[in-house]
């Protein structure tokens, strides 16, 4: 059973109504007194209700959104987005990042319900099984997923299977059939995961057997070593990379040019999200392109809707539900880009560079 307000000033020894000084007009109270409450708060992990804050007509004007990291471009996108919906009906955000860890996940969302937000906007780790979003739904505080690809939740992003289907279909188009898959770790992103499905029905709809996949560290700037001297194996490398984001293909396209290899003349490189970035490299990214500024947009209109705004409208003409939190999907395009080129069997490579015999 969840702690009540009760609870707390019985277990620190004050009134109700110092436990609610404390919670919402701290200033008020001497530090001592504070002390003692906040201690009996985390001993008994009680959360004030969201739910009731609405129903007494208080409004922080406050949008908490929780992402994974900023150091993926995809990310600051979507975060734009947001804002820029979010500002025009007169809402602040406030910004928690996670590094694509569980702890913080947590306590990024622990932290905005106590900042009293109205609502929330995450990409988490995982949205099917997660009982930070169950306690949500238990208390009512209204939240939209940007980037969870679920049908259990409200939430707005691509069809990740689908999408990465498609991605590994242009490869396969191009000759490849040695098509490896590199992600970030599965543990800490359904979006990766559900991308590697869609690589291997790519794979098994061409009566190729999907290699496992190669999950590496969301945070690294730097392939690993092993890895490195596999793709610079050229007796083991595959001819294709499907990568789980642009930042990853960014970086394994940084090694293997240092490693002396060429992109996409020894290895075609495909990417995953369709950042603007991608297009201003010297040889642009191919990638499976997705609307990720929209995807903000879109999540705080359905936000919009939970919160009883009239912004809400467009959302509910797109989603043709106006009373229930039906998963939203936007469309995704393969970029062709210059990093995947069609696959040529090396002897037929060496002949083409052998000079031809003098008559």
């Amino acid at each position: 059973m969840h702690s009540t307000i009760r609870d707390v000033a019985a277990h620190s020894g004050v009134s109700i109504a110092t436990v609610s000084r404390a919670l919402n007009t701290p200033e008020l109270l001497n530090a001592e007194t504070l002390a003692k409450v906040r201690e009996s708060i985390e001993a008994l992990d009680f959360m004030p209700s969201a739910r009731g804050r609405q129903l007494r007509g208080v409004s922080t004007r406050l949008v908490g959104v929780v992402v994974p990291t900023l150091a993926n471009p995809v990310f600051a996108e979507s975060l734009q987005g947001i804002d820029e919906a979010a500002s025009a009906s007169g809402y602040r955000l406030m910004l928690m990042t996670t590094a694509y860890d569980s702890g913080r996940e947590r306590r990024a969302i622990e932290t905005l319900r106590e900042q009293r937000v109205d609502g929330l906007i995450a990409t988490v780790a995982d949205a099917e099984s997660n009982p930070l979003l169950d306690e949500l739904d238990r208390i009512g505080l209204p939240y939209v997923l940007a980037h969870n690809d679920t049908a259990c939740r409200a939430a707005v992003s691509v069809d990740n299977r689908r999408a990465a289907r498609d991605g590994v279909r242009a490869l396969l188009q191009r000759g490849h059939k040695r098509i490896l898959m590199l992600a970030g770790s599965f543990a800490e992103s359904d979006r990766a995961r559900l991308r590697y499905r869609g690589y291997e029905d790519a794979m098994l709809d061409a009566g190729l057997t999907p290699y496992p996949p190669i999950e590496m560290d969301f945070n690294a700037e730097e392939l690993p070593a092993s890895l490195l001297a596999h793709l610079s194996d050229p007796l083991r490398r595959p001819t294709a990379l499907f990568c789980s984001n642009d930042r990853l293909a960014m970086i394994v396209i940084r090694g293997l040019r240092h490693a002396g290899l060429l992109v996409p003349g020894d290895i075609s490189v495909l990417g995953f999200d369709g950042i603007p970035l991608g297009e201003w490299l010297s040889t642009a990214l191919s990638s499976v392109a997705t609307p990720n500024r929209e995807i903000g947009r879109h999540a705080w209109r359905h936000l919009a809707k939970q919160l009883g705004l009239s912004d809400s409208k467009a959302i509910d003409e797109a989603a043709n539900e106006a009373n229930e939190p039906i998963p939203f999907k936007l469309p995704h395009n393969v970029r062709t880009g210059a990093t995947i080129a069609s696959y040529i069997e090396p002897a037929a490579r060496m002949a083409a560079l052998e000079p031809e015999n003098p008559a």
